[in-house]
């Protein structure tokens, strides 16, 4: 059987301190209920305070179809 391709796409760069994570300098606008609204190479997502700058992947940032922000 032959081996699937991998999805990997050379030439791409990101702008952000990593692939898969939410950081501070990537916060558009902050939200009184505990939420901001970031922003990456993608677009805009809505994701939690507590997510921000913790060493950990974001679903949030991860997700394909990305809430209104």
């Amino acid at each position: 059987m032959a081996r699937a391709r991998s999805r990997h796409v050379t030439g791409n760069t990101i702008t952000t301190k990593s692939w898969f994570g939410s950081h501070a300098e990537m916060v558009v606008e902050d939200r009184q209920d505990g939420t901001v609204v970031c922003e990456d190479d993608r677009g805009k997502y809505v994701t939690y305070k507590n997510r921000l700058d913790s060493g950990l992947a974001d679903p949030c940032r991860a997700k394909l179809d990305r809430d209104e922000a």
